[in-house]
């Protein structure tokens, strides 16, 4: 994979669905009456998509938010409009933990805020997603699994009205597919290299023999 091709495939944001929310928790990580709390991402690996070959899997590394920006990540709906909690208020927490990235929110500062709050203890919403950059990142073709080594920037978190949307999974199959495609070509590129020598070593072998007959 040229640095190119590498750039271009993690400057595109990129989303992935979250666990369920938690509309109450025994232990509170903001004091509040409206408290929202999930993983982001967990170190496990897990099922990306499946594509015709199986399914492609993708993992986080435990040091992979250790340099990541995360200065001011929102909460939004449907990662668009209003902000219905943000870091630099202390409204919402992002941080990693032994499991994953952890999320917490207090949903309960403005009205629409507690409108999504309402919508999620009524099981209007049930899962979240969140919006990142790739930093630096492998793919192993014996695993078929993505790693990321760093994640580069979280922009926001958002209760989701449709978990895995076509647009996650068209984002996240487009770039899966070209660091595939890339891997595989790199694979035939080896190969074709080795058959050459075959042929160069058999040729070589052939003009000793004739020499020495």
């Amino acid at each position: 994979m040229t640095p190119n091709e590498k750039t271009r495939l993690r400057d595109d944001a990129q989303t992935r669905a979250m666990e369920v929310l938690a509309p109450a928790a025994d232990k509170k990580l903001i004091d509040c009456e409206r408290y929202v709390e999930g993983y982001a991402a967990k170190y496990e690996p897990y099922v990306l998509y499946e594509d015709e070959d199986g399914p492609v899997y993708e993992k986080f590394e435990r040091n992979a938010f250790k340099d990541c920006d995360m200065s001011d990540v929102i909460f939004q709906f449907d990662h668009v409009g209003r902000v219905l909690a943000r870091q630099s208020n202390g409204s919402l927490i992002v941080q990693p933990n032994e499991v994953g990235l952890f999320i917490a929110g207090n949903l309960g500062i403005t009205d629409a805020a507690r409108q999504i709050y309402d919508d999620i203890v009524a099981g209007m919403c049930k899962r979240m997603s969140w919006r990142f950059r790739f930093g630096d990142y492998d793919y192993d073709p014996k695993t078929r699994t993505l790693i990321h080594h760093t994640v580069k920037k979280i922009w926001d978190v958002s209760a989701v009205s449709i978990p895995a949307n076509d647009n996650t999974i068209i984002s996240a199959r487009s770039w899966a597919d070209g660091v595939i495609d890339l891997a595989r070509r790199s694979d035939r590129e080896l190969e074709e290299r080795r058959r050459r020598l075959r042929i160069q070593n058999n040729e070589i072998m052939r003009r000793l023999h004739c020499e020495n007959h």
